[in-house]
């Protein structure tokens, strides 16, 4: 039965896909004996199911199916996800084209579902036997992980150019910057019975500066993006000595600085301390260029410009919205806090 714009994928046209899609991979041709379909516990913004196959020479494979159309977002994300936000091909291209090529660990893609008349896009994905990195307790491998994220960032340094031409990727410039700012001010005026005055007079202090914050953010060297690399979205797999990281939810990949993804890893109940180790974690596991990485306080300076990003960035996510719990905090006062840091209010 072909399904029809604003159905999701039945699980019949899902098996052919996923032969379609294995015996590209492999140059042969694959046949799947068995096919089990269940819904993940796992989705967030799209729905996602989990698929165990087994193949006609015996093999079994594991695999997440995430359904990137519009139709199977879920209610909770399309009452407040930004809809300009929306491309389902930057999250598959971003697995298909940039990551597949890079090495880094990240989730092999099988195949990817793209038919623009039926309105359906959808990723056929290794489901990675790892642990979210929220869950782990133990500081080193935060560091780990901090580290390998420097080195992801470096794998794509001098390659945006390509990469925005390879795939949808978002692009941190100053109109985004700007774009951010203003929602988070429209947000907060909305808001503004329920601010003190002290606050409201901070952030319209913060907003009258902002394109100092901007002059920063624009000065940083870019690569690929992440853009949303909170612990949440973070798996982490110890095999021995050696980790895997693997970054899940590309659906926000952009273009711009990495220290955007850093102020999302650091983002939390951290002390001050055990921020500035995961920061100069990453700082040390940088090459040297060309005037970058700066000297560790510089480079901590400009880490908080990226934090303050997120923090209005996430004030403009929505109106009458709150985070997710795993990213839940005062992000008005994170804001507040990081502004009169930087001498903004």
């Amino acid at each position: 039965m072909i399904q029809q714009a604003g159905e999701r994928i039945g699980t019949a046209e899902l098996h052919v896909a996923l032969e379609q899609a294995l015996s590209r991979r492999s140059g042969t041709k694959r046949r799947i004996s068995g096919l089990k379909r269940r819904p993940s516990i796992y989705s967030t913004s799209f729905a996602i199911d989990e698929l165990d196959a087994r193949l006609d020479d015996g093999t079994s494979l594991r695999l997440l199916y995430k359904d990137l159309s519009r139709f199977s977002v879920l209610e909770a994300a399309l009452e407040v996800k930004p809809a300009f936000l929306y491309d389902p091909m930057r999250e598959i291209e971003s697995y298909r084209t940039i990551l597949e090529a890079s090495q880094l660990g990240t989730a092999t893609c099988y195949g990817a579902l793209v038919d623009a008349g039926a309105e359906r896009y959808g990723l056929l994905l290794e489901k990675v036997p790892g642990l979210e990195l929220y869950q782990v307790g133990d500081f080193a491998t935060w560091r780990r992980v901090s580290e390998w994220l420097a080195i992801m960032h470096e794998r794509f340094s001098g390659q945006t150019e390509r990469l925005v031409r390879t795939a949808p990727l978002l692009r941190y410039d100053g109109d985004f910057y700007r774009l951010w700012a203003g929602r988070a001010r429209a947000s907060l005026d909305r808001a503004g019975l329920r601010l003190s005055r002290d606050a409201r007079r901070g952030m319209e202090q913060l907003f009258e500066d902002y394109d100092r914050v901007i002059g920063q953010l624009v000065a940083l060297p870019v690569t690929f993006l992440h853009g949303e690399f909170y612990a949440s979205n973070v798996l982490v797999q110890e095999e021995g000595e050696d980790l895997r990281v693997c970054p899940v939810d590309w659906e926000m990949a952009a273009v711009g600085p990495g220290l955007i993804d850093l102020a999302a890893l650091t983002s939390g109940g951290w002390t001050a301390d055990e921020r500035k180790a995961l920061a100069l974690a990453y700082h040390s596991a940088l090459v040297p260029r060309e005037n970058w990485p700066p000297p560790p306080d510089a480079f901590l300076a400009v880490l908080d410009y990226c934090r303050l990003h997120l923090a209005v960035q996430w004030l403009g996510w929505s109106t009458g919205w709150s985070p997710p719990p795993e990213h839940a905090q005062d992000w008005l006062g994170v804001a507040l806090g990081l502004a009169e840091k930087l001498g903004l209010a």
